[in-house]
């Protein structure tokens, strides 16, 4: 068969390009992958990229638990008790008590009386009435001073804005009163906290929406919230979606003194761009934001060759080695409903293709510039 390529001169090298163009545009158009072939307004949507949802825009006040007031008694505080009979000071007493783990204290000849969760002046009040049912004073005089609030030590890491450890007062020891004294979540911040600990308090209810497991052998799942006894084998670890929790109110759970909340960093895979657009190359994903087909092209430098139309999404399913081939034009992801404008997924290939029309425009110019000197 005759190339048709024997004369010389501009209009035999434009036949010749032409030619040439047109069969590579044809083997791009019938290599690839043959399965798992679709368009992107039939994409099924198990094959869809997932919402990125942005740890920013979280409301964390959903999971904000009741914090205490300064004055407000809890399990491990030190209370300075004194106890006046209002006759002379001789007959004063004047005791050093911790609140105890079952949020009671223990006076000589009261016995165990329960405080915790009480404002310091309702703490006499309970000192006062138990001395009057004893017969031990008339009218006692009490007076309850918070000696030492219980302090638990706890570590933030991860993406934060300043990790480091802090002391957070017992009884308001809880996932956002960490996040706030860490200067709250970084930019690259991800939805997922992780939380290791020796053990939880328990808790009447919690949404099933994370997992207490053993580390490092990974046996046993239990619900968070229900009572875990600390075990020599390691710590226990748990995971919050911070999503799941803003939507469903979740209180959270009590950080015990040493605990350590790490917000794992969100880092997306990069998308590839190739093919006719004028900065082809590796672009990272923007975290936390959507990115669709035309954002990649315009990451890109835009379209290469003004004719190009054609364009391939390749995507691999994650935890998988299956893959799908999208197939999308420009033309219809600039229409209003942008059905061939699908959102991308992180780890994308974009890929604007080459057609008979591009290798034609290309042919086109490359004649213009071996007669002119100049692209026309």
């Amino acid at each position: 068969m005759s190339s048709g390529c024997l004369k010389t001169g501009p209009s035999s090298r434009l036949c010749c390009a032409v030619t040439g163009l047109l069969l590579s545009s044809a083997m791009l158009s019938t290599s690839g992958c043959a399965t798992n072939r679709v368009v992107a307004s039939k994409l099924p949507e198990e094959w869809q990229a997932e919402v990125t949802a942005n740890a920013q825009t979280l409301e964390l006040a959903k999971i904000a638990t009741p914090s205490l007031q300064s004055d407000e008694i809890a399990r491990g505080d030190v209370l300075e008790i004194s106890i006046s009979a209002g006759l002379n000071s001789d007959n004063d007493v004047t005791k050093a008590v911790r609140v105890e783990d079952d949020g009671s204290i223990e006076l000589s000849e009261l016995g165990h009386l329960h405080v915790e969760g009480l404002e310091l002046v309702a703490a006499e009040a309970v000192i006062a009435t138990r001395c009057m049912e004893k017969g031990l004073y008339r009218s006692p005089q009490i007076t309850v001073t918070m000696k030492q609030a219980k302090m638990n030590t706890v570590t933030v890491i991860g993406a934060v804005k300043e990790p480091n450890t802090y002391r957070l007062r017992s009884g308001s020891s809880s996932v956002l009163a960490a996040l706030v004294r860490a200067g709250g979540l970084a930019d690259n911040a991800g939805t997922t906290i992780e939380i290791r600990h020796p053990g939880f308090q328990a808790q009447d209810s919690t949404p099933a929406i994370a997992s207490l497991t053993d580390d490092p052998n990974g046996s046993g799942i239990v619900q968070a919230g229900f009572e875990e006894s600390v075990e020599p084998n390691g710590a226990r670890s748990m995971k919050i979606d911070l999503i799941t929790a803003t939507k469903q109110g979740y209180v959270g759970n009590h950080l015990p003194d040493g605990t350590i909340v790490m917000v794992e960093p969100r880092d997306p895979e990069a998308i590839h761009v190739i093919g006719l657009v004028k900065k082809p190359n590796q672009y990272e994903f923007p975290v936390g934001k959507e990115l669709k087909l035309l954002d990649a092209i315009a990451l890109a430098g835009g379209i290469a060759n003004p004719v190009a139309n054609k364009v391939y999404i390749i995507r691999k399913k994650p935890g998988t080695e299956e893959t799908i081939l999208i197939e999308a034009t420009i033309r219809k992801a600039k229409n209003k409903q942008g059905l061939d404008n699908p959102r991308l997924a992180p780890g994308d290939v974009v890929s604007l293709e080459q057609t008979p029309a591009t290798a034609f425009f290309e042919a086109l110019r490359l004649v213009g510039f071996g007669v002119s000197g100049s692209a026309f």
